[in-house]
């Protein structure tokens, strides 16, 4: 299998701190991969050291199978990136701003600067003096830049940062067309879960500086289950009804107000009009589909430790109603 990064027990540390530590990270070649973390779990400086803007403390980066030095820093012609918020000659135009990033490269084709500020929505802005862009423009101009050369790789640290919807919906196809066209290998970070859940293949989910796990969105929605999420005015008189009319056992109490059903032998009508006519006031009930953000906060919470706290209370409470 080919990859076009790895890393082996990559490790950061600064002033006797430990950013991140043990990240063994293995993206392939063609996909798109995103980074899963809150603020400060270690996702940039992750970044920061996959595209050389600063070293590991211990470790190891393998890009294009070649290892990552100071020697061998050549091999970041092949990458594009933006790493936090991207930065310009704020005096220049978007267009020469562009031409002076492609000379360093020893890249010459004013074409595919057209083509790029394109393919990000800002053609016809190419005199603009960047210093009157919004935020959003320059966050295009940097993915404009990213992408201009045509790399094999693209790293992106919150590439929807300042976007609008429009603006984030037009990141999405981009990403897409360029990886599906162009073959070019996607590493993403974003905060914005739901964006990241329409764009990418595989994701790592990295908390407190550790790498919890690789998996593929096809997995995470092989282990997805349905439920019926109920808030109720009276939950252990609502669980006692549920259990003894409906026969479901297959339930938990969420924040001590919610009930989550993964019994769907029974419709949000039925369970409704059960409780109704028990005169259970019923706030609100819906049917609920597992997300990438479910999944996450699952890995982040240590995996079903709430769950079996959740199972034990809604098992009291069946046994404190049920010797009434």
């Amino acid at each position: 299998m080919e990859y076009i990064i790895q890393t082996n027990r990559l490790m950061k540390k600064v002033k006797k701190k430990e950013l991140v530590s043990d990240i063994n990270i293995h993206i392939k070649k063609g996909e798109i991969y995103g980074f899963l973390g809150q603020n400060g779990a270690g996702k940039t400086t992750i970044l920061k050291m996959i595209t050389g803007l600063t070293r590991p403390s211990k470790g190891e980066i393998l890009l294009f199978n070649e290892r990552l030095t100071e020697k061998t820093k050549s091999v970041l012609a092949r990458v594009g990136s933006i790493i936090e918020y991207p930065v310009f000659f704020e005096h220049l135009t978007a267009f020469d701003n562009l031409k002076l990033h492609c000379e360093y490269l020893g890249f010459y084709d004013d074409h595919d600067i057209h083509q790029a500020l394109q393919l990000v929505n800002l053609k016809g802005i190419e005199d603009k003096i960047v210093k009157d862009f919004s935020l959003g423009m320059k966050q295009r101009l940097g993915i404009a830049r990213a992408i201009i050369t045509k790399p094999e790789l693209i790293v992106l640290d919150e590439p929807t940062n300042g976007l609008d919807p429009i603006g984030i919906k037009d990141v999405r196809h981009l990403i897409r067309m360029l990886n599906k066209e162009y073959g070019m290998t996607f590493l993403l970070s974003s905060h914005i879960l739901g964006e990241l859940e329409q764009m990418v293949d595989r994701v790592g989910v990295i908390h407190h500086g550790k790498l919890l796990n690789e998996i593929t969105l096809a997995d995470i929605r092989k282990e997805r289950s349905d439920y019926i999420e109920l808030v109720v005015a009276d939950v252990k008189r609502a669980i006692y009804l549920l259990e003894h009319e409906l026969h479901i056992s297959n339930m938990k109490i969420i924040q001590d107000h919610k009930i989550r059903i993964y019994d769907m032998t029974y419709t949000q009508s039925d369970i409704s009009k059960m409780l109704a006519l028990h005169d259970i006031g019923i706030e609100e009930i819906r049917k609920h589909s597992n997300s990438l953000e479910d999944y996450f906060y699952q890995q982040i919470n240590g995996g079903g430790e709430d769950d079996e706290i959740d199972d034990i209370r809604v098992e009291k409470i069946k046994a404190k109603i049920g010797h009434r």
